[in-house]
């Protein structure tokens, strides 16, 4: 039986795009039959000077993943020196990026990795903000990196929901006078929680108009301004209680709101992520 074709695969960070585009083309020929054999995380040149020997020893080629500059050249340098075949498998990319961008590239090694690190990241908080949006399971409180409050129509789902995409875990608590807020509220750092108010009027106009979408009379208590009154006073006595930050949003964008709550956090060495 005729022993498989080796070749070496070489990156400074975990070598995946290498190896999808080795098997591809390795598709081309004999089937795929080649033994790939990876060497991640490449970040010396003694590492280099090791791996050129074997593929010389073997009569192997090498595919490379390296952006440090020092790294690539040691290798071509020296793969060019033992007659050994070393394909660059980002170069020709990396050049026409850099024609079309008129730059050079960071050269920082694991970048992918980073961006793929920062993409789940926001796709857990996007969940998170779904779980424990609107008051379900409070027991989620304690996880959140930040955690709304308000009356209803105050904008928190969608606040939530745009700070999660900014990769914060927020929950988001309604304050209803006929419902005590769930006593997890109380057991988190107030610098966590954000309370949000608005005026009495704007809210009686959202509100009303809440109601029209929904096909139901503008006469509902929902929308009753006295109504409304007491739903704020008793938000702003839970606020004080607490004594958290608190945002007026009545004439505010949701990016606007999401803005001030940041530079908050940031101001406190907390806005991180």
């Amino acid at each position: 039986m005729k022993n498989k074709e080796i070749v070496y695969l070489v990156s400074d960070s975990v070598g995946e795009t290498a190896e999808l585009m080795v098997k591809a083309v390795a598709a081309q020929f004999n089937g795929g039959e080649v033994d790939i054999k990876h060497f991640s995380y490449v970040q010396e040149k003694e590492e280099i000077q090791h791996i050129v020997e074997l593929a010389k020893l073997r009569n192997s080629m090498i595919a490379y993943t390296l952006v440090v500059p020092s790294l690539k050249n040691f290798l071509d340098e020296k793969s060019q020196e033992e007659g050994i075949i070393a394909v660059d498998l980002m170069h020709p990319l990396m050049e026409a990026f850099s024609k079309k961008f008129q730059s050079g590239p960071k050269s920082e090694p694991g970048l992918m990795r980073r961006l793929d690190e920062n993409y789940f990241r926001r796709v857990e908080a996007i969940e998170f903000a779904v779980k424990y949006d609107d008051g379900q399971d409070p027991r989620g409180l304690k996880h959140a990196d930040m955690v709304l409050i308000g009356v209803s129509r105050t904008s928190k789902t969608p606040l939530s929901m745009y700070l999660a995409h900014k990769r914060f875990k927020v929950a988001n608590i309604p304050l209803v006078p006929e419902v005590a807020p769930p006593k997890e509220l109380f057991a988190i750092p107030k610098n966590k929680v954000v309370g949000l108010i608005i005026t009495p009027t704007k809210l009686n106009e959202i509100r009303i108009e809440r109601l029209k979408n929904l096909g139901l009379t503008t006469q509902a208590n929902y929308a009753n301004l006295e109504r409304i009154l007491d739903e704020l006073d008793y938000a702003e006595k839970i606020m004080k209680r607490i004594g958290c930050p608190v945002i007026n949003v009545s004439n505010k964008a949701i990016e606007e709101t999401a803005d001030i709550i940041l530079a908050m956090f940031k101001q406190r060495g907390e806005a991180t992520l």
